[in-house]
């Protein structure tokens, strides 16, 4: 007796382990199945049916959930006689009817003897005469996406090995579909970023870490007089390219240390003036950590009539200043010389030439403000060297000693490190921090203190001037550097509104920044910056 107990167990576990065996091969039938395809569609119909294959199943189904609309959608069937998918799409609305079940208890759900009259949320389900179903949740990335059903027009079709296996088969048909759909996702992502690329006013060119162009826009094409066909694919320093383009390119990705972006003018055998950006693409990449830049994009601009406009608005500026410094000069020859005929204490008279002097004295100033300005944004006057910043600081501060005396006003000078010598145009260099000590001299208070200091961070050379005025209010301080402007309670002090745009021009043509820190009643920080990453790609520039 207990032999053929232990005979009858024996094959119960065999008869259970051949079940788990063919799941498992079930599953592993599907999985290839649906493995071969990211296309969606392609991979629904697959998916389908391998599933009727291996479960034996007259008819299938596959519902995926559509989060916009709020309904579970039948996306695939197989064995049906009339068509839900298109000619009649079956929508149930979620939370309704059995897939609302299914889904809101994640569980699987079947029944052997379904009733023509059983309440259904679509009720012409009811022709296609299926007297079994069994629905299963697919789930990917822990949630529930959609419904994997089988069905068949006889009763008492399925039992429990059959839920099993589609339960199991139901997890790997929703990852393998979900797979596909964020596949179709990235497609469809690409097509769009395609067509905006490729529709830019601006040209645009994408390499890899190793320089190999891998896709021109028609815009990039049109600006370097190249067919896209002979680029793609290219190492950059073998494109078919303008010269002058391409040393520049090739100069401006030739630093893996530099991980800033570079901007840069170039101008082309035909006239044309292309502004070039250049900026590394970084991927965190988990499979291979790779430590360079894994490509570049370029974008091209075609700035021809702005430079263009900028030559001429420059010509221009020159021209009336010329012509204006003439009569200016004629006028004040004439107050001198009023002066030395007129012998006279007359103390109106003496005002009214000392308003006249100093009115010409200033329009002077102004148009050389506005010349200087124009010289250094074209770069006409640009001549870099070879300077020792401390001493360039020490040379400004003794200069204006005066001017700090006569105000009672004292100037602490600020050098905490030893700062390396710097390209500068050192003529414009002194000229914008004398133009900040000016304005901090200003707005500072009769026997008040100024700082002046200086120092390195982020490859940038730091220059501020620290007043312990009356601030300035948020509002104004992002309009401080442009030209002619002056905050209301400025109106009584002297100057035209250009000596801060003259420290940005020479700030920026050094390939820095200004920027100003201040609170209404605490003083003012104002600050410009000089690029050390700058002088050395000049360096650079002039030994290729």
């Amino acid at each position: 007796m207990e032999v053929k107990n232990l005979l009858v167990e024996n094959q119960q576990l065999s008869d259970e382990v051949q079940r788990r065996i063919d799941q498992l091969s079930a599953v592993a039938t599907v999985a290839a199945s649906i493995s071969q395809s990211l296309d969606l569609n392609q991979t629904l119909q697959t998916a389908l049916s391998a599933v009727l294959t291996v479960t034996g199943a007259q008819a299938g189904g596959i519902s995926l959930i559509d989060e916009e609309a709020g309904e579970v959608v039948l996306r695939a069937q197989q064995g049906w006689n009339r068509d839900f998918v298109n000619e009649n799409p079956m929508r149930i609305p979620l939370g309704k009817g059995i897939s609302g079940r299914v889904i809101a208890t994640d569980t699987a759900f079947w029944s052997n003897r379904l009733e023509e009259t059983e309440p259904l949320a679509v009720m012409r389900f009811h022709d296609e005469k299926f007297r079994s179903m069994a629905m299963a949740p697919m789930h990917a990335r822990g949630k529930v996406i959609g419904i994997l059903s089988i069905m068949s027009s006889r009763s008492d079709s399925f039992d429990d090995s059959h839920i099993s296996v589609l339960k199991n088969i139901a997890d790997t048909v929703g990852v393998a579909l979900d797979n596909a759909r964020l596949y179709e996702l990235s497609i469809e992502d690409q097509h769009r970023l395609s067509a905006v690329l490729q529709s830019s006013a601006d040209g645009i060119i994408a390499t890899d870490q190793s320089g190999r162009i891998q896709m021109v826009n028609h815009t990039a094409v049109v600006l370097l007089e190249t067919p896209a066909a002979v680029l793609t694919g290219v190492p950059l320093r073998e494109a078919p390219i303008i010269d002058s383009v391409r040393d520049a390119l090739l100069l401006a990705i030739s630093s893996r240390a530099e991980e800033h972006t570079r901007t840069f003018r170039v101008s082309t055998p035909s006239g044309r003036v292309l502004s070039v950006l250049v900026s590394p693409v970084y991927v965190e990449q988990q499979v291979l950590a790779a430590l360079e830049a894994d490509g570049w994009v370029i974008v091209l601009q075609d700035v021809t009539l702005s430079a263009q406009m900028e030559q001429a608005r420059s010509a221009f500026i020159k021209a009336a200043a010329h012509d204006m410094r003439n009569p200016l000069n004629a006028a004040q020859n004439a107050v001198e010389m009023l002066r030395r005929l007129i012998q006279t204490q007359d103390l109106t008279l003496l005002e009214v030439m000392e308003i006249a002097q100093t009115g010409i004295s200033r329009i002077q100033g102004l148009i050389d403000d506005l010349v200087s300005i124009e010289l250094i944004q074209s770069s006409y006057e640009i001549n870099l060297s070879e300077v020792d910043v401390g001493e360039l600081l020490y040379e400004v501060a003794g200069n204006m000693r005066s001017q700090f005396e006569r105000r009672s006003q004292q100037l602490q000078l600020e050098l905490n490190e030893i700062i390396q010598p710097l390209l500068l145009d050192r003529k414009w260099a002194v000229r914008a921090v004398q133009n900040y000590l000016d304005n901090a001299i200003k707005h500072t208070p009769q026997e008040g203190v100024i700082s002046l200091r200086a120092y390195t961070k982020d490859e940038q050379l730091h220059i501020e001037v620290v007043d312990r005025g009356e601030g300035i209010p948020p509002e104004a301080q992002s309009h401080l550097f442009e030209r002619f402007f002056r905050a209301h309670q400025t109106s009584g002090i002297p100057g035209a509104g250009l000596g801060l745009a003259m420290v940005k021009s020479i700030s920026e043509a050094h390939g820095g920044h200004v920027y100003v820190h201040s609170k209404p009643g605490a003083g003012s920080t104002f600050g410009m910056t000089f690029s050390f990453r700058r002088a050395r790609e000049t360096t650079a520039n002039s030994l290729t």
